[in-house]
């Protein structure tokens, strides 16, 4: 046994000098043919590469297949921007026919009460969303505004087109804002064009249920709904959404701000009215005292 593998190994040794010394030759071979300039040899060389290179199909799959890889990934990169431009500016779509709606209404009133004074101290101050605390027991965020810019608790947070919520808490340099899907978050609202008056209670879901309504035949799908001032919780008349039904019949709103993107509130200076405490001085100043009337 030992006799047969040493014969073994003694073919195997000048076989591979052999390959090595045919593969060496054949690449000086085509080195030489490569590097011949003869119109004959030119010809002999378009042959081989006629020959060879329709047969390496196979060989450029791979390489086709990564080109083709990385244009469709530049291709889909080119969708995703074109899909947040869309995004863009389908938001200030909304918020321009939110803007047209508003003054519309407006329009119509001032038509019949052509001296209405609107109130001047409804301003706001503009804040940046620092951090999402949303989780499924409580729904918030965080504004780097807070005492020394006057927010005050309880004031109305707005993101340019809907309502999102009420501070809640006001530290000297942040506050923090909850929102009107939190379940602590309850509003009176008005629903138009019905003009019913209703509650909109947070759940922690994305859509607030409308509770407290009187007559909800009136209500349809699509009809607006706007904070209605009753109790001094928020300003009248600030957008909220619109009426939608979920899967089991029950009424709720769609939100007309965009939860998935809050990044600048309006947090809306609301300083409230004068408390009326004495009715009969609207109607007539008190009376200066005479001082013959002291005297007698």
């Amino acid at each position: 046994m030992a006799k047969d593998r040493n014969q073994g190994d003694d073919y195997i040794g000048p076989l591979k000098r052999l390959l090595l010394a045919t593969l060496l030759l054949c690449l000086f071979a085509i080195f030489l043919v490569w590097r011949i300039d003869s119109p004959r040899v030119e010809r002999f060389r378009a042959q081989v590469v006629d020959r060879v290179v329709p047969s390496m199909d196979w060989a450029m799959a791979p390489v086709t297949g990564a080109i083709n890889l990385v244009r469709d990934y530049q291709s889909y990169q080119r969708i995703v921007d074109q899909n947040k431009e869309l995004r863009r500016e389908l938001q200030q779509m909304k918020a321009w026919k939110e803007a047209a709606l508003q003054l519309e209404q407006e329009n119509a009133r001032l038509l019949d009460l052509n001296n209405v004074r609107l109130d001047p101290r409804l301003t706001f101050v503009t804040g940046v969303v620092l951090a999402d605390s949303g989780s499924p027991f409580r729904q918030s965020v965080l504004l780097n505004i807070g005492a020394r810019d006057g927010i005050v608790d309880g004031w109305a947070t707005m993101d340019g087109i809907g309502l999102v919520g009420r501070i809640s808490g006001v530290g000297r340099s942040s506050s923090r804002v909850i929102l009107l899907s939190d379940s602590s978050s309850r509003i009176p609202v008005m629903i138009q064009p019905s003009g019913q008056t209703a509650i909109v209670a947070g759940d922690n879901s994305i859509a607030p249920y409308i509770d407290f309504l009187e007559n909800p035949e009136r209500v349809r799908p699509g009809d607006r709904v706007i904070s209605s001032g009753d109790g001094g919780v928020f300003p009248s008349g600030l957008l909220v959404g619109q009426v939608a039904t979920d899967p089991g019949g029950r009424l709720r709103v769609r939100l007309a701000a965009d939860y998935e993107r809050l990044e600048f509130l309006r947090v809306l200076r609301d300083h409230g009215h004068e408390q009326i405490t004495e009715p009969g001085g609207i109607i007539s100043p008190e009376a200066p005292t005479s001082p013959e009337a002291g005297d007698g």
